[in-house]
């Protein structure tokens, strides 16, 4: 039976309950998956970015309760430290830590304009100078850390921790069919065919469409 219970909302629209989840795979935890019904009012604030705070995903191990996405990888680096999410040299470690945290509490125009939706293809599609600006920053932060660590993960030829908190940025320049310089383009390739992302994506094909207008409200 496991140990521990990962709750999130949609594995299609949510990109921080991708990252929670794959954090937990990493480390190597045995847990179950709650998905949280479309219709659970707390999933629909999260989803179409109405909620200024909410507690999904959440780890529960044992007594421990965790919620949000870099403070879960926190405490399970703790608790699982052989797990690898961040590398052995203190230079690049700082680095792992300082884009990972770039990520989680940036690019706010990317994630408005091009939600995540694993489900969807658009070509064509027009992106705004304010994306634009997020999009160029996060070309800068991939190409230094490929060019510095050799790839073809962000730290080098194993998934780190900025790897999952990247991770839901590839599927949008898929989702979306973004331009992307080269090396850019197969790391991204690289992430949508990690092991890991191919099992999410396979569950997020077959999960029920329970919030329609999602798309429309965003």
């Amino acid at each position: 039976m496991p140990v521990a219970t990962l709750t999130i909302s949609s594995r299609n629209y949510s990109s921080w309950s991708l990252r929670g989840w794959l954090v937990c795979r990493m480390a190597g935890l045995d847990f179950e998956t709650e998905v949280l019904s479309g219709d659970d009012a707390s999933t629909r604030a999260e989803l179409l970015h109405l909620s200024p705070s909410f507690l999904v995903p959440r780890l529960v191990h044992g007594e421990i309760e965790v919620w949000d996405t870099l403070a879960l990888s926190q405490y399970l680096n703790e608790t699982y430290p052989d797990a690898g999410f961040l590398p052995k040299d203190p230079v690049a470690r700082a680095r792992c830590r300082s884009i990972s945290g770039e990520m989680h509490g940036g690019f706010i125009n990317l994630r408005s304009a091009l939600p995540m939706n694993l489900r969807a293809r658009h070509t064509d599609f027009k992106i705004f100078n304010g994306a634009r600006g997020d999009i160029e920053r996060i070309i800068t932060i991939v190409e230094d850390c490929l060019s510095r660590y050799d790839g073809p993960f962000l730290f080098g030829t194993r998934p780190s921790l900025a790897d999952a908190m990247f991770a839901p940025v590839c599927t949008r320049f898929q989702t979306y069919d973004v331009p992307l310089p080269r090396k850019v383009a197969a790391y991204r390739d690289t992430i949508l065919a990690w092991p890991l992302m191919v099992e999410w994506t396979e569950a997020a094909a077959a999960e029920p469409d329970e919030i329609e207008e999602l798309d429309m409200e965003f």
